[in-house]
């Protein structure tokens, strides 16, 4: 998403799993069991973890708390986050990225409920904070966290720093009435029709640039509508001045989800970019297991339900890589 350039507007809301033989410490609301499957792990350890039941408000809790720990990935993992558990930072104020729950403390969102279910996954507890987006990096470098759940996309640049496990990607999206009744999909689609835009937003740009590529093609141009805020301009949508607005796609996605009924999200073709788990490059027993573990819930089904229960399964990846960004 935009954050690739710090372009942080809103945030906000999710929880994890098992472990071998040292989980039993705190963590957001979480808990840890005896008992479970006493496999002994690589590192000596007993299986003794019992998914982490995830707050009320994460949407995707009834996945996230089926979740069973593996202990061979436990073991993967280095020992003080066996022991310890897992540190998370995300930033708060980018729904349904990022949300806070009602009492305003408990964090839940797309990013916060796929970190619960890695946690789970990896049999060990999860504590997440909020953080600056800007001050995320240095957290991770200094050791303050273990890693970064915060719509971050995977560049070149970051990766100087942190080394990615991809586990998103984003492109953007067009926000239509509930049906699409004016037909928005590819770019071309929009040739002629009423877009609604924040005025000297990314989407402005956006939208010039398709409404170029409709007159070089010999089309009729998009009729900009700009506004000063993307409430403004979906609004219009609403009233049925503009056929669409446009937003990164989980935006336009969770403008859809909180509007009964009324809109829809749908996915503009073209580029995406991978968001991804940023970790230290030197912890690499972190990043192998995260990888494993990212790639055995895409496997049985369980992170697509995690997508789904924020409305944002159009991001889903086949497969979980390292830095795949460009």
């Amino acid at each position: 998403m935009k954050r690739s350039t710090k372009n942080i507007a809103l945030k906000s809301v999710l929880s994890s799993l098992a472990a071998a033989a040292l989980l039993a410490t705190t963590a957001c609301g979480g808990q840890s069991l005896a008992g479970g499957d006493p496999t002994p792990s690589a590192s000596g350890a007993a299986a003794a973890f019992t998914a982490v039941p995830a707050p009320d408000e994460d949407l995707a809790k009834s996945a996230i708390d089926e979740i069973k720990a593996n202990p061979e990935l436990t073991a993967i993992l280095p020992e003080a986050i066996q022991k310890e558990g897992l540190k998370m930072t995300t930033s708060e104020g980018y729904p349904p990225m990022e949300l806070y729950a009602k009492d305003g403390k408990t964090l839940v969102g797309v990013d916060p409920s796929v970190g619960r279910a890695l946690a789970n996954k990896l049999g060990v507890n999860l504590t997440i904070k909020d953080e600056d987006f800007n001050a995320q990096i240095p957290g991770i470098t200094t050791g303050r966290y273990d890693m970064i759940m915060s719509s971050m996309t995977d560049n070149e640049e970051r990766r100087k720093t942190v080394t990615f496990v991809d586990y998103v990607q984003a492109g953007n999206g067009w926000v239509v009435k509930e049906g699409n009744p004016a037909g928005l999909g590819n770019p071309e689609s929009a040739c002629g029709k009423t877009v609604a835009v924040v005025d000297n937003g990314s989407s402005l740009d956006l939208v010039t640039g398709f409404s170029k590529e409709c007159e070089d093609a010999g089309k009729s141009k998009i009729n900009i509508l700009k506004f000063s805020g993307d409430q403004e301009a979906i609004l219009q949508v609403r009233n049925g001045r503009a056929d669409a607005g446009v937003n990164d796609y989980p935006v336009a996605a969770y403008r859809a989800q909180i509007s009964e009924g009324a809109l829809e999200a749908v996915a503009i073709d073209g580029p995406t970019s991978p968001w991804g788990i940023a970790m230290k490059p030197e912890n690499e027993q972190l990043i192998e297991a995260m990888q494993k573990a990212l790639q055995e819930l895409i496997d049985d089904g369980t992170y697509k339900q995690v997508l789904e229960a924020w409305n944002v399964g159009q991001m889903a990846v086949d497969s979980a890589k390292i830095n795949d960004g460009k």
